[in-house]
This record gives C-alpha cells, structure tokens and sequence, in this order.
C-alpha cells in the first residue's frame, strides 16, 4: 500500500519524483507536490466506500464535488449510469444493489472524474469464486469500453492478476523484485522470490551447474537435469519447475529428464485435481498436479516422470 499511498499524497516520498503521463506529481527538488484532486487518479476502495444515504445518482456525483457546470455534471452523471447499465437505479440505495451492482456504481464515481490512473486496491478479495469471476467479467466490460487510461490493479492473488492484467509487478517486502509482461513473468519468474509469490511449489537447490554445446546441466541430488540454453547468471542458485508441468509418461516415451519415482503423498488440490508428492529415483521430492481423470493410469500402471526442459527456469537466490 506504500505506492498507493504514495500516488494518493497521503505518504509524499523523502525525495524522488513521481510522474504520470508526462506530468510531475511530485517533485522533491522543485518542492512541487499536487494536491489529489490536481493529480486526476482514482480510487476504487475494496469495500467500494459507498455512501449509504445518498442514491446512485448521487454516490455517483459525488465524485464530481467541487467541480463546475449544473446542467453539464448532471449530464455526465447520467451519461455514466447509461455506460455502467445502471438505468433505472438512479433513486435506489447502495443497501438495495448487488454487489455487482454496488461495483459498478464505485467505477461509475470514478470513471465520471475522467482519471488519468484508476487504482484499484483487491476490488474481489471479499468475494466467493463465482460472484468473484461474474464481476471481473463486468469490470473488464466496462473498462475495456469506457476508460483508456492507466489501470493500476493491487492483489495477492496470482490467478486474478494473471486474469485481469497485461503487465505485472511483483513486490517482496516493499521491494520490486521483478516486472514485466505477464506472460513472461509468470513462464519464466527470475528469481526464488518472484516464483514463490506466483506459487510454484517446486524450487529445487542446484548442487553444480554447467554449460554444454546444447544445453545447460543441473546437478541435483545426484540428478542430472537438462535446461535450454540460456544466458546464466553467477546468482543462479535453483531451477524450478511448475506443479502442473510435470508430466507422467509411458515407460518408452523418449525425451529429456526421465525418473522413475514413488509416490509418498497424495492430496486432493481441489474437484479436479490431486497434489502428488513424489520421490525422482529416490532421491529429489518433488509435487506434481495431476487431474484426476488420470490418477488410475498413475497408480496402476508403469509410469515414468517428465520434467519437460522448456517448463523448466534458472532462479537467481534472491
């Protein structure tokens, strides 16, 4: 919350300066500091913060306190309950929606400011996973449809972000510890810090780690495992391999990093899925996520394990 709150002025930084879209925020040297309103961010609280006296029509133009124009706001206040399809709630009560609906009228009171940033702080931690996945649906609808600007998006849960997000940036103690395109943080997470948040359940120590002509050699346990060639860092300290990429195979399937293995643990991860701890030739413990349609071939018949090479990532040890 440090950044939200830096971004809101109720935390200025030491020193430093803050920009958006080209305009200076903050600026310590030049002792420049704009009030919230200046900044033009919004703010969706995770509650939604509604006021509970005041109809949608009014929560709605609240957000527009302060500003000119009569005819002009009220217009815009009925423009925006048209484009969050509130039409007909105008005169009722945040006490008589939805929770989608109350949703819709938080963006609403946003969106009607016309921010440049809209900062959402875990809009759907509160919620059960279906009205949770219903009202992500809705939020993407209407901001794909009514806002171009800057989308700033706080949550713990990965799936969500990887759901509702086109870039990411991982935090660790108030730190960034990685950032870029989602789909490139979550397929390749760079360090033991950013694959723990993401939820990889495998993050395997490296004993000895060397480059040959074709690939890069992993040394674990005893094992050897197979990476792509790649860039190596002296901090590489761990490989590790998502739960759901392990795969088990035919006895004479040919490929890269085969084990035989045992099974020590199994837990139900959920309707469709068993967590299986498993032991590679005795020696590495390992989880795999396997669904549960395939659980009898596993258990009855001869099944080798994959560690598939491209599912595979060097982590550094921070």
């Amino acid at each position: 919350m440090l950044h939200y709150n830096v971004l809101q002025v109720s935390k200025p930084p030491d020193n430093g300066e803050i920009l958006l879209n080209h305009q200076i925020l903050f600026h310590s040297a030049n002792h420049i500091n704009l009030k919230s309103r200046e900044r033009k961010i919004g703010y969706v609280f995770q509650n939604y913060a509604l006021f509970p006296h005041l109809t949608v029509e009014n929560n709605i133009a609240y957000g527009l306190k302060g500003s000119p124009g009569g005819e002009e706001k009220i217009q815009k206040v009925s423009d925006m309950i048209a484009k969050v399809q509130l039409s007909g709630y105008e005169r009722h009560y945040p006490t008589q929606l939805s929770g989608g609906q109350q949703q819709r009228v938080a963006l609403a009171r946003t969106l009607v400011t016309e921010p440049s940033m809209l900062l959402l702080d875990e809009p759907f931690s509160a919620l059960d996973h279906h009205v949770k996945h219903i009202l992500e649906q809705e939020l993407l609808n209407i901001l794909n449809e009514n806002y171009s600007g800057v989308v700033l998006l706080v949550t713990h849960n990965m799936e969500e972000a990887y759901r509702l997000c086109d870039s990411l940036i991982l935090y660790d103690q108030g730190q960034i510890i990685q950032s870029g395109e989602k789909e490139e943080v979550f397929k390749k997470p760079g360090n033991i810090s950013a694959a723990k948040i993401i939820g990889c359940k495998n993050i395997l120590p490296v004993n000895s780690i060397f480059e040959t002509k074709d690939h890069i050699e992993c040394q674990i346990q005893g094992l050897k495992i197979k990476v792509p060639k790649q860039t190596l860092s002296t901090e590489i300290t761990h490989i590790g391999i998502y739960s759901e990429n392990i795969q088990f195979r035919k006895t004479n399937h040919q490929a890269e990093n085969l084990f035989h293995f045992t099974i020590t643990e199994m837990v139900r991860g959920g309707i469709h899925q068993t967590n299986l701890t498993i032991n590679l030739e005795k020696k590495l413990p390992i989880v795999a996520s396997v669904p549960n349609n395939e659980m009898d071939t596993i258990l009855k018949e001869n099944i080798i394990v994959e560690l598939p090479s491209q599912h595979l990532f060097l982590l550094e040890n921070r």
